[in-house]
């Protein structure tokens, strides 16, 4: 069980390091690319949701990749950022940046559904699980063409990874994220169970 008197100590730091990753991870880059490229709003097109995906059925490749890496590098620079004062404030940090892209409070609480910022925040913590992570995906997604389900099946290999190479503290965290991930992607989760789930190159997903 931990020292109360460290527990007392670190707490401030943690929850400053869960805020400090919740502001980084609620900056909409879909919403911010695409207005200043003169598109309006991506949440009143497609599926409405901020991500990447959805922000390709604007019709802009470039503005689609721009808001990948945004929202992917957001989750790695607050876990290294964090990080730089200790693993456990990382992983704080890494929670935060999660949390603030799927409610952000700009956005009334409504963002994305996580994946790049998974990876980033993956990436930034336990790099060789994030190309395993995208490995996975890629194979997932050749093999059925469902983003949605090739991201479902990527997170949940990932604690388990993280915990077969004991890393355990991540594990623990990607064990939640992963959580998250599914709830982000109920509606895709009861489309791919009535079959009406679109394929990668198809309409919503």
């Amino acid at each position: 069980m931990p020292d109360p008197i460290s527990w007392s100590l670190a707490l401030p730091y943690l929850l400053a390091a869960l805020a400090f990753g919740y502001l980084l991870g609620s900056i909409p880059f879909g919403v911010i690319i695409t207005r200043l490229a003169g598109l309006g709003d991506v949440r009143k097109i497609g599926s409405g949701n901020i991500g990447a995906t959805n922000v390709l059925r604007t019709g802009r490749k470039e503005l689609a990749a721009l808001t990948l890496i945004g929202d992917g590098l957001k989750g790695t620079a607050a876990v290294l950022i964090a990080g730089q004062f200790g693993p456990d404030t990382a992983v704080s940090a890494g929670l935060g940046a999660f949390l603030g892209h799927l409610f952000p409070v700009w956005l009334k609480f409504k963002g994305g559904k996580g994946v790049a910022t998974y990876i980033g925040i993956l990436l930034g913590l336990v790099w060789p699980a994030a190309i395993g992570f995208i490995a996975v995906w890629i194979a997932m997604a050749a093999a059925f063409r469902y983003s949605s389900l090739s991201a479902l099946v990527a997170s949940a290999l990932t604690p388990v990874a993280l915990a077969i190479g004991d890393y355990w503290q991540q594990a623990e965290l990607f064990a939640v994220l992963t959580v998250l991930v599914f709830y982000a992607h109920r509606a895709n989760i009861g489309r791919l169970l009535r079959g009406e789930e679109a394929r990668i190159g198809g309409a919503k997903s």
